[in-house]
């Protein structure tokens, strides 16, 4: 199977671990953009580049497409791109020509435009530092309560309307697209989502016009990988703390349940019962709120007994937002992890974890050498670094974390029986994500 990945940006987990995922299975050729034609935190994707990539293709099965690379330069960008909606159109029409002509099933998703509940403008426009939770507390009350009281500057106010409009406009076209017959899927993601606002009436919105609407974002890429692989996997998904099932995540509008079963229909997995199982999902959930260690936003770690089941099993470990429960994984590696273990995941959002997971799991061949390579990376980003090293950096220093990592590479060694020697570095210059190489 000939499969094109377009990344949403270029940091590890977009573009490095959906490689890492592909290698796994020696049937599937995988296709990749250069990285350095992607955005990241402060450069906008070469879209006449992606363009121009996507162009090229031949005999191409399936293509994994970000809408919001190509539209607006990435994820991030399409939150600051000044680009009216006739400039972005005028690039879309040239995409749209582009699919129709390939022949490949199109997977592709569009964000809903988040908002996030803080002043931290490093992802957003300049103003969200003085404004952002004002706006946040404007989008919600205008949904919940009709009211449009604010002491946001009304220029300000305004540009945020503007931008958010274009975007939702944008949709609407993939909408029409989809009409069309240009996608065999087609994903409107919420990202960083509360119950109420802006963001959730355009949801609401976009589903009365037809639309498929998950929440979600950065593991949306892998979902659609995991899709594009046309092999129903009947998973059991079995909650550490079942009477919490019903508990919404951090940065989530959803159940911890209801986005366990969304992200398993998505990547094409049947559920089952533990007897039907091919495969048992065991998911760390939480009691009362979810964590969040860099937050310092506390809960009960886990505290029950583990025993390494006898069936095929993955762990999505999102007790605390992006970072293992530390409880937990020591009594899984005390346990021992066993050859039908399938993967584990503690990346960032509960959907991000289980996104990713899952899309692994999919690919597994076996308890071979690149299946312990990507739990390799997995163990050391999301429980040694985010988990534990992250909290004892104070700056992005790739000499620092080197000494401070390697305690954790002894334990992960002797648990995976896999020799490696690991460098680190920090792509976007900040703490939120390490980029791990394995020699």
């Amino acid at each position: 199977m000939r499969i094109a990945f377009v990344p949403i940006d270029n940091r590890p987990v977009c573009y490095q671990l959906p490689k890492m995922i592909a290698d796994m299975d020696s049937s599937v050729e995988f296709f990749i953009p250069q990285r350095d034609w992607l955005g990241d935190l402060k450069k906008y994707a070469s879209t006449d580049c992606l363009l121009d990539w996507l162009e090229s293709l031949n005999n191409i099965d399936a293509l994994i497409l970000p809408l919001d690379t190509v539209a607006y330069g990435g994820l991030i960008s399409s939150r600051r791109c000044e680009d009216s909606f006739e400039e972005i159109s005028y690039k879309l029409s040239r995409l749209k020509s582009i699919l129709l002509e390939t022949g490949a099933k199109v997977y592709a998703f569009s964000s809903v435009m988040r908002i996030s509940n803080n002043n931290v403008n490093e992802e957003e426009k300049v103003y969200w530092a003085d404004y952002g939770v004002k706006i946040f507390e404007y989008s919600y009350n205008f949904h919940k309560l009709g009211t449009q009281e604010t002491s946001v500057p009304k220029e300000i106010l305004e540009d945020y309307l503007k931008t958010r409009k274009r975007n939702f406009e944008v949709n609407k076209i993939y909408l029409e697209w989809q009409k069309e017959g240009v996608f065999d899927t087609l994903i409107f993601s919420k990202d960083d989502c509360a119950p109420y606002g802006l963001n959730v009436m355009e949801a609401l919105e976009l589903e009365k016009l037809g639309g498929l609407v998950r929440t979600g974002a950065d593991e949306i890429p892998l979902t659609l990988l995991a899709r594009a692989l046309k092999k129903e996997v009947k998973v059991c998904p079995i909650f550490l703390e079942p009477e919490c099932k019903g508990l919404v995540s951090n940065y989530e509008d959803v159940s911890i349940e209801k986005s366990v079963l969304g992200q398993l229909e998505l990547a094409g997995c049947r559920v089952v019962s533990y007897k039907e199982a091919d495969v048992l999902l065991y998911v760390n959930n939480f009691r009362n709120q979810q964590g969040e260690i860099v937050m310092k936003r506390d809960t009960e770690p886990f505290s029950g007994e583990w025993q390494r089941p006898e069936k095929p099993y993955m762990i999505a470990d999102v007790r605390f937002a992006n970072g293992a429960d530390n409880a937990f994984v020591h009594k899984l590696f005390d346990a021992g992890l066993g050859e039908n273990f399938c993967g584990y995941s503690a990346w960032n959002t509960s959907a991000n974890s289980l996104g990713s997971l899952i899309c692994a799991m999919k690919y597994r061949k076996g308890f071979d050498e690149n299946f312990k390579r990507l739990q390799v990376v997995r163990f050391l980003d999301d429980w040694a670094y985010q988990a534990n090293v992250r909290q004892m950096l104070k700056t992005p220093d790739k000499n620092e974390i080197v000494s401070l990592m390697k305690p954790y590479e002894d334990v992960i060694r002797r648990v995976l029986n896999v020799d490696f020697s690991a460098s680190y570095s920090f792509p976007w210059n900040r703490l939120f994500e390490v980029e791990v190489e394995l020699s």
